[in-house]
């Protein structure tokens, strides 16, 4: 294998992912949240992860149903944002709304719909301190003013020594020290492999999945060389000549490419929550 081949950059959000939709490590998932519920079983996990809700492919999302609860979770990595707190809304609500469809609820009858009780949570994988475990959409969006409607999400940033969501950010950082060290490449990836296994992080799934995760890791796009590419063909056959639609239309293909929204922001000089009002019109 080519040793300068560069890592997709949300190497992490694909291998969240892949981890997490597996019910075995679900259950883990449940258990690190609900530890005193140890008699959940593989079989009363109901995966209802949602495809195509705010982009246009799969994304770091996660949603699986348990009984009575719905777990929504998702990752923040290593730039923290507030508007994870509008993405979690979204995709709730979109949860709900299939949820009611698929069994045909009548949302105009009098009798109170039977749905799953929410809960939200972000597992942030960056070196930025986050100061609070729980996040709201009154506090970080309306200065605490009561709101009709608010939103809160558990923000987890290690988990308890052992556990699936310990091991999950520790993969993460370990991932990123060999970024650090050896940049972008092959080799990054292999010692993020090799060092995890042998301090017993995702053991069993790294080497149940090496080869999948291996494949996972490096044969996607890197999705900066992508942007700089792209970015780069634009401005050379002219056409980007600096208004907003022209930003708004690249804005669009780069959201069609899989990038975050700092990158496009980045690269198109848009505002973040903008980003996000497009991309949401676009999974419409």
């Amino acid at each position: 294998m080519n040793e300068n081949f560069n890592a997709k950059r949300t190497t992490k959000d694909s291998v969240f992912t892949h981890l997490f939709r597996d019910k075995k490590y679900t259950l883990q998932l449940y258990q690190a949240l609900h530890p005193e519920e140890q008699d959940v079983t593989e079989d009363m996990i109901d995966l209802v992860t949602l495809e195509h809700v705010l982009v246009d492919r799969d994304y770091n999302d996660l949603g699986f149903r348990v009984g009575n609860r719905l777990i929504i979770l998702v990752e923040a990595q290593s730039t923290w944002t507030v508007n994870i707190i509008i993405r979690l809304l979204m995709y709730l609500a979109k949860t709900y709304q299939e949820y009611i469809n698929v069994r045909e609820m009548n949302v105009y009858s009098s009798t109170p719909l039977q749905i799953p009780k929410p809960e939200l949570y972000v597992i942030y994988t960056g070196d930025t301190p986050v100061k609070k475990n729980v996040v709201t959409l009154s506090e970080e969006f309306f200065g605490g003013e009561q709101i009709d409607v608010d939103v809160r999400v558990h923000v987890l940033t290690d988990g308890k020594h052992g556990d699936i969501i310990y091991q999950y950010v520790s993969f993460a950082k370990v991932f990123d020290a060999q970024i650090k060290q050896y940049g972008r490449t092959q080799q990054a990836i292999i010692e993020t492999l090799r060092i995890c296994k042998d301090k017993d992080l995702l053991r069993q799934y790294l080497t149940e999945h090496e080869q999948e995760v291996l494949d996972i890791m490096i044969t996607l796009f890197d999705q900066e060389t992508v942007m700089k590419n792209y970015m780069k063909e634009t401005f050379d056959k002219g056409r980007v000549d600096g208004a907003k639609m022209q930003s708004v239309e690249i804005a669009k293909n780069l959201i069609h490419m899989g990038l975050l929204d700092e990158q496009i922001s980045a690269a198109t000089n848009l505002p973040i929550p903008e980003i996000s009002a497009i991309r949401a019109s676009m999974a419409q």
